[in-house]
């Protein structure tokens, strides 16, 4: 293992995520956090050289569809079901002073 972890790196990380380790989830923690660390090594061998750039393994095409109103403007119908109506708009408690 080429990667080695020090115990600082190892305490900063678990007050980052806000987790309390004991010694022996340390000690894995170092361990994993290595074997991570020489996996992404590995990888940086690779020649990627001709490798087009993606954000994603199959081709995304934009999905949206075109903005149309379907109910229409019907403001008296639904200011029917307010507990309390002023001025075409719905009465609601203060939320704050």
């Amino acid at each position: 293992m080429a990667n080695v972890i020090s115990d600082e790196t190892i305490e900063y990380v678990g007050i980052l995520a806000k987790l309390e380790l004991s010694d022996a989830e340390k000690e894995k923690a170092k361990e994993d956090m290595g074997k991570m660390l020489d996996y992404i090594d590995k990888l940086n061998e690779l020649d990627t050289s001709n490798v087009e750039p993606m954000s994603h393994v199959f081709p995304v095409n934009n999905v949206f569809r075109e903005d149309v109103v379907t109910n229409g403007d019907d403001r008296e119908k639904i200011l029917k079901n307010a507990p309390e109506e002023r001025d075409g708009a719905f009465v609601v408690p203060k939320t704050f002073d």
